[in-house]
């Protein structure tokens, strides 16, 4: 199935390099949320937040878009008119003078970037099944984690020395280079007997289809769940650690730290779960995430922040579970949806998405002078994650 031209590696590669442009357009602002909110006459950090979720708001709904459009028209074609909008969107970004137009501008820049996000799953799930494409998922997450290891710290650079609109620039032409890899290298994975008549009841007929397997449908719940309290880390972890902790550019470097260990349990990850399975790794991680959140709450459940080190190990242990379940959830979710591989793909991801962005808003309201807030969040989604998580019965692995 996979083109023989071709090796593994530059397709796992290719693939991840779709999903940076996402990663790309969200962390390396992050360093810039204060310059930005102050250049903007943003009210307060609270609102600052809003530049990360309301991409995430984007990316949630334009999957609603281009997954059903790519059943009939291919994948390649959808990236195209993706990075189209992504392009307009940079530019309103880059512009405006008013924090809401900014805003506009990020939610857009979610619907474009939603199509690379949303047709890289389709496309591997279009050329692997079981738990190889779970490996290959895993391998591709990785080799994403990459970019949130050096995007602080680029935006930094781009901060002080070009000031922060050359950040959004930067973005643009990373995802320009990436289009013409893809353009040169990546076949259409969608076969002709495969594509679907495109008409308006196809994504009634798929969404019908989608809602009709339980599993799909609740491991897209728990995706939500996952992704939802890793994003309220996402849009605080600039206040936590240059406001709370007052680190200021040390920020880049504890973020990378975090998104290392991402990294590496990725990799992990996709190194036993062939052996292990994807439902036996989901249960340890998901275990050892509420276990770790619990820990955190009992020691500090006085509000007062502990000393930053012991703060990143809890972190980088609860990150760890993290990988873990991040690529096994989307690779069970769509394991029994082959035959409708890009409205699954863009269901999963516009579900999981939607939930995730007020889980994320509600809690982060609450991470002002401390983070318990963050790790209570991450119980109660945790507890919550694993009632859903025993309700479905294991797969038969193939």
């Amino acid at each position: 199935m996979q083109n023989q031209k071709r090796s593994q590696l530059e397709f796992v590669v290719l693939m991840a390099a779709l999903m940076s442009i996402v990663a790309l357009s969200i962390d390396a602002v992050l360093p810039a949320l204060p310059k930005i909110g102050t250049y903007l006459s943003s009210v307060n950090e609270t609102e600052n937040q809003k530049l990360i979720t309301t991409i995430f708001l984007g990316l949630g709904f334009g999957q609603l878009i281009f997954g059903p459009l790519s059943d009939s028209f291919g994948r390649k074609p959808m990236v195209y008119l993706g990075f189209g909008v992504f392009v307009v969107a940079s530019l309103i970004c880059i512009t405006t003078k008013n924090f809401e137009m900014m805003l506009l501008g990020r939610i857009l820049q979610g619907v474009g970037l939603s199509s690379p996000r949303t047709m890289s799953i389709a496309i591997v799930r279009d050329s692997y099944s079981g738990d190889h494409m779970a490996k290959i998922l895993s391998i591709v997450t990785m080799t994403f984690i990459l970019v949130p290891v050096i995007a602080p710290m680029l935006g930094q650079f781009l901060l002080h020395h070009f000031g922060w609109h050359s950040i959004f620039s930067v973005n643009l032409a990373f995802g320009a280079l990436i289009m013409l890899w893809f353009w040169k290298r990546q076949p259409e994975t969608l076969q002709e007997q495969h594509r679907k008549t495109y008409h308006l009841s196809i994504f009634k007929t798929g969404t019908l289809t989608f809602f009709r397997i339980k599993s799909a449908v609740i491991y897209t719940i728990l995706s939500g769940l996952i992704t939802g309290s890793f994003m309220v880390y996402l849009s605080t972890s600039q206040q936590i650690f240059q406001v709370q902790y007052n680190l200021g550019d040390l920020f880049p470097y504890i973020f990378a730290s975090l998104a290392i260990t991402i990294g590496l349990s990725t990799f992990l990850n996709s190194a036993i779960v062939m052996r292990f399975g994807m439902w036996n790794l989901v249960n340890i991680a998901l275990l050892t995430f509420v276990s770790i959140a619990l820990v955190y709450v009992v020691l500090f459940w006085s509000g007062v922040n502990p000393p930053v080190g012991v703060l990143i190990v809890f972190l980088m242990l609860q990150f760890a579970s993290v990988a873990f379940l991040f690529g096994n959830y989307r690779a069970l979710a769509m394991q029994p949806m082959g035959h409708i591989a890009g409205i699954g793909s863009a269901l999963n991801g516009f579900i999981s998405t939607i939930m995730a962005v007020p889980i994320a808003n509600y809690i982060g309201s609450f991470i002002k002078t401390s983070v318990l807030p963050l790790f209570i969040g991450f119980l109660v989604t945790g507890l919550i994650a694993l009632v859903l998580f025993y309700s479905v019965k294991k797969p038969v692995r193939e």
